[in-house]
């Protein structure tokens, strides 16, 4: 059950998606039922008939940074980085204030110094100089492990701006996107959610990309009502395990807020009954980050690292819709904690057999 080979599965590459669904609520939903151990194939736009009046929805509200540029090296060796933290959240007091904020603001300063992701045919050393659009520049102060760099920018116009006017969507690397891709406008739309508000995530909550205006109306009419909370989705969804016992692998901290009224809607839902329904692995590690002793959520800011594995115990959360999730990844580890490993193998095995599209862009479980 913690070996990490037991999460491994054999995936087809033409069932990884590479564009979204035309429509969003359009994308295909494989109903898993604990209880009975059973599935179903379902459209997404079918979530409220699967729904009970009184479930609750909880939605994650991060907004994706524009944080992928592009770039050169003095010798002219191009050079690719995804900015991998955003200023509202460098320092614990920048997390505090902005519990009292309803949105990120950008800063738009003219240096700073961030920790990124560098990619290039020959890694820069320490003291190199980068170059990037209107006019800012980057000086690599230090050489971290598995690529990653702090570089200080600087320059009148500002890293962050710069991100906003010139950045491309952080896919994921299972995504293939070149510089001049004719898809980047299509990516900065569906990349997102239509409930996104707060900027900060270098990747999107994926489980939330199927939702609609109208599917969320739709929601409403049959009794199902909707929270949100915010977790910044940080570099560390994509990082590798590489332990053999998935339970010594360690995840980057994210950081998450918990408003009052969230926190309150969501201990009446369990008082009186009714179902958690969580979208997306990230607002699983807020909710159950967040759970006190008793099972009650508590509001607030925080950063997390929660791994979940199976055996862990779930506070919060009753039902979850999520996304298909890469072999050997924490996203599995957890889908596999809710519902038991075995039966998300074999709703994985159905999922290749039926052709779900698989990850980020792909089809989605709603798990029961």
């Amino acid at each position: 059950m913690f070996e990490i080979e037991a999460y491994n599965y054999d995936l087809p590459q033409d069932l990884i998606a590479q564009v979204p669904a035309p429509k969003r609520d359009q994308s295909r939903l494989l109903v898993v039922d604990r209880s009975s151990a059973s599935f179903k194939d379902n459209q997404f736009f079918d979530l409220p008939s699967l729904l009970q009046p009184g479930d609750l929805l909880v939605v994650n509200n991060t907004k994706v940074v524009p944080a992928r540029i592009f770039g050169h090296k003095e010798s002219g060796g191009r050079v690719e980085i995804l900015v991998l933290e955003y200023p509202y959240f460098k320092n614990d007091r920048d997390l505090r204030n902005y519990g009292d904020s309803k949105k990120g603001d950008l800063k738009k300063e003219g240096s700073a110094t961030r920790l990124c992701l560098l990619k290039s045919s020959r890694r820069p050393k320490r003291g190199s100089l980068l170059f990037f659009d209107s006019g800012v520049s980057g000086e690599v102060k230090a050489l971290h492990d598995d690529g990653l760099v702090t570089i200080s920018f600087k320059g009148d116009l500002g890293i962050d701006t710069l991100l906003v006017e010139k950045g491309l969507m952080p896919l994921p690397p299972y995504i293939k996107r070149g510089e001049k891709s004719t898809l980047s406008d299509l990516d900065k739309e569906r990349y997102q959610t239509v409930y996104s508000e707060r900027e900060g995530a270098v990747a999107a909550p994926t489980a939330g990309l199927h939702f609609t205006t109208d599917l969320l109306k739709r929601l409403r009419t049959r009794g199902v009502s909707t929270v949100s909370l915010t977790l910044h989705v940080g570099h560390g969804t994509f990082r590798p395990v590489k332990t053999k016992d998935i339970r010594q692998h360690r995840l980057g901290h994210e950081y998450y807020l918990i408003e009052p009224e969230t926190a309150t809607r969501i201990n009446e839902t369990k008082k009186n009954g009714g179902r958690v329904v969580a979208v997306g692995t990230t607002v699983v590690r807020a909710l159950e980050s967040a759970s006190a002793s008793d099972g009650s959520l508590l509001p607030g800011a925080g950063k997390t690292d929660l791994l979940i594995t199976p055996g862990f115990v779930f506070n919060v959360v009753d039902v979850l819709i999520t996304n298909f999730h890469l072999p050997k990844s924490s996203l599995l580890f957890l889908v596999s904690a809710f519902a038991g490993p075995d039966l998300i193998k074999r709703a994985y095995e159905r999922a290749v057999e039926k052709k779900y599209r698989f990850y980020s862009y792909g089809d989605s479980m709603l798990i029961l």
